[in-house]
């Protein structure tokens, strides 16, 4: 859904895509209550936004956007500053992998997250037999984008979208986004009233953007429409669970499992593109915490996220789909680890590098410069420590003589700075 949502968390809490869950954004964004802002608005950014509405409306009605559903949907719609604010600030918070999933698997999260499993078994059972998505997955990402409905959103997503759309940054993109969000009116899913969301424009439980909840949105309560923004969350996690089947969900299979890595293990093979069987990782000393092989269910890959001293974990094939919802590992992670605690599972047992604290958004940007002009090109400057730059801290680690875990740390980037 990032495509449904702006699905938007590497190695840092997040530092991920702009867009949000089911979309190019969800996010395994704090769950917040969010309102329109009354932030002071210049009367030239409030003119200029009248007049794009204006000259947008024409736009609209080529691509088949009824007159009446857009005076209906527009009318009254004012420029929002404090949208425009969090839109350029986001990339300024970061956390660590270990920090955000004390959070994502809270233990409340968790007994609240069994309760509403227990509150909606009969609806999430009928769900996963349809959709062959574990109930427990479904679950998880409701309680990580929405507290599990407590936290829906309460911002005009068309009001949002419009101001996003009128801004010069990702203009192309949220007008297209404001576009789906007026056809989902046209075609008498909601209301402009009820349609409410992030500031964003990721809506309902389990925070679809209005692309999203175009393509893969169910009507599963068979009302003739697709309400994912009710106190019922049944056409919302109907609607989550289609998603992850359209992308290849397995049905049985874990997103991962939690490994222990042999002492000399070569972390180079801990790379996403190198996958081999549970046998074949087996043979190289890799096993489940209590010394087995971990059962056959694939091709799997070894990811650290927290670097040699931090926990690691056999990924498999459902990992990638849960990327389709958020990208960022610690968004994943934070899922896959939600939903095997609500279904009974026991704590992440390996340690976490706790003493070490997340890189800022210029320190990210230092590492990636520092990295390239040293000869380890990271391809781009752009503050994301995804497989480009993990790749460029492994071959400067090698160069070092140092351990090559791709872990863009702040003593990398001290031992960078004294190059």
């Amino acid at each position: 859904m990032k495509q449904v949502l702006l699905s938007v968390l590497g190695i840092l809490l997040l530092n991920v895509p702009e867009a949000w869950a089911v979309g190019p954004d969800a996010s395994a964004r704090p769950p917040m209550r969010v309102v329109l802002a009354t932030a002071q608005v210049d009367d030239g950014a409030a003119t200029g936004f009248q007049q794009w509405i204006a000259d947008f409306r024409p736009r609209a009605l080529q691509q088949g956007i009824t007159r009446q559903t857009f005076d209906a949907a527009m009318r009254g719609l004012r420029y929002d500053a404090e949208i425009i604010r969090r839109d350029r600030n986001q990339s300024e918070f970061t956390k660590t992998i270990w920090d955000y999933l004390d959070t994502a698997a809270s233990d409340l999260r968790i007994s609240n997250g069994k309760a509403a499993l227990a509150k909606w078994e009969g609806t999430l059972t009928r769900i996963e037999a349809q959709y062959g998505v574990e109930k427990e997955v479904v679950t998880a990402i409701w309680g990580l984008e929405s507290a599990y409905g407590t936290f829906r959103g309460g911002t005009q997503v068309i009001n949002a979208l419009a101001t996003l759309a009128y801004d010069a940054r990702r203009a192309a993109f949220f007008e297209g986004e404001l576009l789906d969000a007026l056809r989902i009116l046209q075609s008498g899913d909601t209301t402009p009233d009820r349609m409410l969301g992030s500031w964003a424009g990721a809506m309902g439980h389990t925070q679809f953007m209005p692309s999203s909840f175009q393509r893969y949105a169910v009507d599963h309560t068979g009302d003739g429409k697709r309400d994912i923004w009710g106190e019922d969350p049944t056409d919302a996690l109907a609607s989550t669970a289609a998603y992850l089947k359209h992308f290849g969900w397995t049905q049985g299979q874990p997103w991962g499992v939690e490994v222990q890595l042999p002492e000399g293990f070569d972390y180079l093979q801990a790379r996403r593109d190198l996958l081999k069987s549970p046998a074949e990782w087996a043979a190289l000393g890799v096993l489940d915490p209590q010394g087995n092989t971990v059962p056959d269910h694939g091709q799997a890959a070894i990811l650290m996220p927290g670097g040699a001293h931090g926990a690691a974990f056999m990924i498999f094939d459902n990992f990638e789909v849960l990327e389709r919802y958020n990208t960022a590992d610690a968004y994943v992670i934070g899922v896959g680890h939600l939903s095997d605690r609500i279904g009974g599972a026991g704590p992440i047992k390996g340690a976490w590098p706790r003493d070490d604290r997340a890189l800022s958004f210029e320190e990210r940007i230092e590492l990636q410069e520092r990295l390239t002009a040293a000869g380890f090109d990271t391809e781009k400057i752009d503050a994301k420590i995804g497989p480009l730059t993990i790749n460029a801290v492994r071959r400067f680690q090698q160069a070092q003589g140092i351990v090559p875990d791709g872990y863009a740390s702040l003593r990398l980037l001290e031992r960078l700075r004294a190059l």
